[in-house]
């Protein structure tokens, strides 16, 4: 009977460890060690072992340090259910009916009663804790835990620093764009990583934009526009190998370096002129999301630069650039995860005709596809 009651309590260890309750799989284990120990020393005490010959010393430390470890458990099972405190409880007793045997002074009726409670808890334990997790509910009850340790909750979650609307909501695409509209920096998804945007037609906006991610002034920011027809309207002086160059690369992950010139302000880029690029040239992109093209319809060229301090890695969620940035900005759309994990390539176009492209920077793009691709229009 002993022996069957060492199995069950190691089957309700497995059982505990196989629903990640750790506490109880550890107690059970403990239980099933002490269990076992004591019906094998009362088994064969009287054939074997000489506990009777002064021979006690073992066997009384042995339960006097599994009462101050079963007194741990039982603190640590008062959280958990009832059922596993009054199993701790009942192995404390069985723990001290261990520590009697050893000292030759342990009662019968004593013994006798501490095991009938013990088996009917241990019973109904592993009955309950079996039937629950067979069944993925609780049929039978273990009951409520004593007390709780832990944090105490807010009611309400803290608010964000800034506007954060849904990118696949309308309404939250116009907040933004009224927001840009006005002057405000936002932070934008794009289709490699986040980024900061500002309108083109507030040059202030994009001076905070600098301030926000704290950039040195000689890097230039490039723009963003929605389509390639965009640019064809405002009839810039480009070169028929760069135009179908720039077919082949838009919309997608690879900005241009062109010249630059007063052709800019017919794209809508305004007050904004002298923010944007160099003093001669100047990065364009169109980027391959829909969310963001949609919202420079809404507002005209964007100045872009990525949603992250300078000299830190890229923002490839909305909130890293929440828990970034979101203090220093009005806005920003989240979209969740970004499609890229770098920023785009860029290339240098403005000597296309002369020497070829460069790649001034490689990202999302591999700088051997994107020479491919001017390979095959150059050839063409």
């Amino acid at each position: 009977l002993i022996l069957i009651g060492g199995f069950v309590q190691l089957l309700a260890g497995f059982l505990a460890f196989r629903k990640y309750d750790h506490l109880g799989g550890s107690a059970f284990l403990t239980f099933s060690a002490l269990w076992s120990s004591y019906g094998a020393t009362r088994i064969i005490s009287g054939h074997s072992l000489d506990i009777g010959g002064g021979n006690t010393e073992g066997f009384t430390a042995g339960s006097v340090a599994f009462l101050v470890l079963n007194a741990f458990l039982i603190i640590l099972a008062s959280s958990f259910n009832v059922v596993l405190l009054c199993v701790t409880l009942a192995m404390e007793l069985l723990s001290v009916c261990f520590l009697l045997f050893t000292l030759e002074n342990l009662p019968l009726l004593l013994e006798i009663g501490t095991l009938i409670i013990f088996s009917i808890i241990c019973f109904y334990g592993a009955t309950a804790s079996l039937a629950n997790c067979m069944f993925g509910k609780d049929l039978l009850m273990m009951g409520p835990p004593l007390f709780t340790v832990g944090s105490p909750k807010k009611d309400t979650p803290e608010a964000p620093p800034c506007v954060c609307p849904k990118s696949h909501c309308t309404s939250g695409l116009r907040t933004i764009a009224e927001l840009l509209n006005t002057g405000a920096v936002c932070g934008v998804p794009t289709d490699t990583v986040y980024a900061l945007a500002a309108s083109c037609k507030h040059p202030q906006a994009i001076e905070k934009v600098y301030r926000i991610k704290e950039r040195p002034q000689e890097k230039p920011i490039c723009i963003f526009i929605s389509n390639l027809e965009q640019l064809r309207a405002a009839a810039p002086p480009i070169s028929p190998l760069l135009w179908e160059f720039m077919e082949n690369v838009y919309p997608g992950g690879i900005g241009c370096i062109i010249q630059k010139g007063e052709w800019l302000k017919k794209l809508g880029v305004g007050a904004g002129y002298s923010r944007v690029g160099t003093q001669d040239s100047i990065m364009i992109r169109v980027p391959d999301l829909t969310v963001l093209v949609h919202l420079i319809d809404m507002t005209g060229p964007l100045a872009i630069t990525s949603a992250n301090p300078s000299g830190e890695v890229d923002s490839t969620h909305h909130d890293m650039v929440i828990s970034r940035l979101g203090h220093k900005l009005e806005g920003v759309l989240c979209d969740g995860e970004s499609d890229e994990v770098v920023a785009s390539t860029v290339v240098n176009c403005t000597k296309i005709d002369e020497s070829g492209i460069t790649i001034v920077r490689e990202g999302c793009i591999p700088a051997g596809k994107v020479m491919q691709i001017f390979e095959r229009v150059k050839n063409r």
